[in-house]
């Protein structure tokens, strides 16, 4: 069976418009300002497997990472139909911390075979400004990750459509503003039915037997797209290094270095030659290693490219166990999301700068700009925490000046 390209670019926009649906939904249903108005959130379907089949225009960090996620809910725990996983574990998948992720398998009935079967799985993923630890908002100095807040492996938060509230109630015990946690938590589920149901209204209409096969043929589609980009970029090893001034407890800057090999429409990341772990927080874990790779070569293809699994077949990334790119517990990684994975856009930026000169922009602000705070309010006697990023410099493009006050990269909040 062939796919019809027209046809393609149809699914491609259905699954599309799911992640975007289930994001304006969980816009317009959390409490806290950091979801509803600052907008950092993610949305993404993925198949039966747990490969990315579509991801909303939100957070390329989150975007990049959250597969990794999604894999370790589905491994972890045996979903069934109203079940719905919850974990924010940097070490399965996570970036910090503050963002909690969401997985909800979505089961279709069979009429040939009459039975169900999960067809997709959707996830989003948000910012919660505190989950607990030693500072409000959860983004303070630390040397390792239980000062950073709350650590939730993949568990079941809702069990055949109920919330477990036992796991709910230690949740809120250990946060900071419990209100407006509970709210943006139910959000995050309210957004993962609303993309259930889109999808079971699709599978309704169109059969399993095609939406899987346009699954897969998304995937392959996609693989082939980046292939043919690498193909463009001449073959070669194009290195480069970059580093963040410190980790907030030594001025000892810290390196991040990498080489891209291409090689007959493959690539090789490797970051061998990173600093080691530091004793602060600006540790990335893989995941955000990972999501950094894929948003910088997803950039070197058109706008309309589906944003699936596949973009990676053609990509190696090379990060050596215990370095700043790719720590490993209990090391802090609150700043390893905000701070390094902008970094480490950079590096990978500079690199291909070489092959890519007339493409490839100027460096940016480099940060996220993270603002946090909090207390007890002298009037109510209730402790309170305040989080946003504040926007920075975008480098000069080839053809064009760059912009000011405007977020960039691994960054696509307001």
């Amino acid at each position: 069976m062939r796919f019809d390209p027209t046809e393609l670019e149809i699914f491609k926009n259905l699954f599309h418009s799911v992640a975007e649906e289930m994001g304006a939904a969980l816009r317009r249903s959390a409490f806290s300002p950091n979801i509803k108005e600052r907008r950092d959130y993610s949305c993404a379907v993925f198949d039966s497997a747990g490969r990315a089949v579509a991801m909303g225009d939100h957070m390329p960090v989150h975007l990049g990472s959250m597969p990794a996620s999604v894999a370790a809910a589905i491994e972890t725990l045996a979903l069934g139909p109203g079940d719905i996983a919850m974990l924010n574990d940097p070490f399965a998948g996570g970036t910090h911390l503050p963002d909690i992720t969401m997985v909800l398998p979505v089961f279709v009935h069979s009429r040939v075979r009459g039975w169900r079967q999960p067809l997709f799985h959707v996830a989003n993923r948000a910012h919660h400004s505190d989950i607990g630890g030693a500072q409000p908002a959860s983004m303070g100095l630390s040397e390792e990750i239980y000062q950073e807040g709350v650590r939730i492996p993949p568990v079941r938060f809702v069990r055949r459509g109920k919330i477990d509230r036992d796991l709910l109630a230690m949740i809120l015990a250990n946060v900071r503003t419990p209100q407006e946690r509970e709210g943006d938590l139910t959000a995050q589920i309210a957004a993962c039915r609303l993309g259930e149901r889109r999808l079971a209204e699709m599978a309704e209409k169109y059969g399993i037997r095609k939406i899987r096969f346009y699954l897969e043929a998304l995937q392959q589609y996609s693989a082939r797209l980046m292939s043919e980009a690498l193909a463009r970029i001449p073959d070669g090893v194009y290195q480069a290094e970059d580093f963040l001034d410190d980790d907030g407890y030594s001025e000892e800057p810290l390196r991040l270095r990498v080489a891209i090999e291409i090689r007959s429409r493959h690539a090789k990341v490797d970051f061998s030659g990173s600093a080691p772990a530091c004793r602060g927080s600006m540790n990335a874990v893989l995941a955000i290693t990972r999501s950094a790779v894929f948003y910088v070569f997803r950039c070197l293809l058109g706008e309309e490219v589906p944003a699936c699994a596949g973009l990676m077949d053609p990509i190696e990334v090379v990060a050596p166990e215990g370095s700043i790119v790719n720590a490993r517990p209990p090391v802090a990684v609150a700043a390893g999301n905000v701070e390094t994975s902008q970094r480490i856009v950079d590096v990978l930026l500079r690199a291909l700068a070489q092959a890519l000169p007339g493409v490839i922009p100027a460096a940016s602000a480099g940060t996220m700009n993270n603002l946090s705070f909090g207390g007890v309010d002298p009037r109510s006697g209730q402790p309170f925490a305040y989080y946003e990023t504040i926007a920075g410099g975008m480098g000069a493009r080839p053809s064009k000046e760059g912009l000011s006050g405007v977020h960039t990269h691994m960054t696509n909040s307001l």
